[in-house]
Formats: structure tokens, C-alpha cells, sequence
């Protein structure tokens, strides 16, 4: 026997798992779609302020369940394996990814259906429960808070003065973003941060020549 034959054969040998049995599959199959169905949840609950997409929830399942049973399937054949990968290399996904976060689930679904497809489902357990609690203290976490936006719409230029003036006393840091000038009307942006503001809406309001305040937050980026 050659180097060749015993390296092939040690190769394949190696290669080879224990016999899949129907209970195997279904045990496998059944745990991804348990934990499939946990990320669903997890998915719904931390994008509870952001844009949430129910297609996307679903397609975290599908993913787990999938990948799943690509590994298991490939547990059966090295021939199979290689022309899968083959087959897989070839495809090429277009749809934008919204938010940061949701690569992270994508990822999340696909790590517990090869976890799960290899038959040690205890790590994709740990690691459903643990990131989950990781999750929800960084979302908890109070790192910074994200500015609001103030909107007034005023006639007469020199009104700007008296609305930063305002601005100033409900509010310590704070700066224009838009100047809107057309004839003798004024609008205004502003970026402000303030744990007051029905008390800034309501003094702006009442200055003279103001027509109109909007005061809105946001749960985007943050700006430092």
C-alpha cells in the first residue's frame, strides 16, 4: 500500500461519522428549530425600536433549520461535502442588510445549525442563552443618548437670537443644523439633548413671531 493510499484512506476514515439514524435527524432537526424559533423571539424583542421585518425573523429560522441539515448531510459522504461546497460557492446573496444588528442574527441562526447539524447542541444552548443576556445588558446599557431635533418655523429674521435663547436655558449643548430663509420666514433645525422639552416647546411657543415647534428624538446613531 502506497502514502497515497494509506493518507486517502486515513483521510476518509477521519472523515466518517457515526451511522445517522432517523432519531439522530429528527433530534438534531428538532433541537435547530427550538433555537430557531428562540432567535425569532430574541429578533422580535431587540428591534422593538428600530425597523423590525417579520420576512427576516422568519428567514433566521429557515436559515438554522437549512444549515442544519446541510451539515448533517455532508456527516454522510465526503463526495457529498465537496460538491456541496462546489454548489454553495456559487451563490450570491444581493439583499441589502439594514442594520448592523441583523447580520449578527443572520449569523447567530446560521452558527446554531452547524452547531446543532454537528450533534453538540449543548454549545448552540450556552450560546443562545449567553448572548442573550449579553444583549439585553448592552441594550440596557446607558453609553450615551441620542439627540433631539427641534423645528420651529418662525416670521421675521431676528427671531433666531431669541429662539437660541431659549434654547439656551433648557438646554447646555446645542447647535444649528439648518438656517431656512425665504423672504421673512425663518426655519430652523436644531440639535439638542434636554430632559425637558415640553418646558422648551412651550417657551419657544410663546416667543413673537413664531408659528410653529416640533420637538422629535430619534433611536438612530448618536453623535458624541
Amino acid at each position: 500500500m502506497s502514502f497515497k493510499d494509506i493518507f486517502k484512506k486515513s483521510f476518509l476514515e477521519g472523515f466518517a461519522t457515526g451511522e445517522l439514524t432517523g432519531r439522530v435527524i429528527l433530534a438534531a432537526l428538532g433541537i435547530a428549530a427550538v433555537l430557531a424559533l428562540y432567535i425569532f423571539f430574541v429578533y422580535r424583542v431587540m428591534t422593538r425600536k428600530t425597523f423590525y421585518s417579520k420576512n427576516f425573523g422568519i428567514a433566521l429560522v429557515g436559515v438554522a433549520l437549512i444549515t442544519a441539515a446541510l451539515i448533517l448531510t455532508m456527516q454522510s459522504s465526503v463526495v457529498i461535502s465537496l460538491g456541496m461546497v462546489g454548489a454553495l460557492s456559487i451563490v450570491r446573496f444581493r439583499t441589502a442588510i439594514k442594520d448592523p444588528l441583523d447580520l449578527m442574527f443572520l449569523f447567530w441562526a446560521i452558527s446554531i445549525g452547524i452547531i446543532c447539524g454537528a450533534g453538540m447542541a449543548q454549545i448552540a444552548v450556552i450560546l443562545s442563552v449567553g448572548l442573550t443576556v449579553g444583549l439585553l445588558f448592552l441594550d440596557k446599557l446607558p453609553v450615551a443618548k441620542a439627540p433631539m431635533i427641534l423645528v420651529v418655523n418662525a416670521q421675521g429674521l431676528e427671531t433666531e437670537d431669541a429662539v437660541c435663547q431659549a434654547v439656551a436655558k433648557y438646554a447646555k449643548h446645542y447647535s444649528v443644523k439648518s438656517r431656512n430663509v425665504s423672504a421673512q420666514t425663518l426655519d430652523l433645525v436644531l440639535e439638542l439633548r434636554t430632559a425637558q422639552g415640553a418646558e422648551l416647546v412651550r417657551a419657544v411657543n410663546q416667543l413673537e413671531g413664531v408659528q410653529s415647534v416640533s420637538l422629535m428624538s430619534h433611536d438612530g446613531e448618536v453623535s458624541f
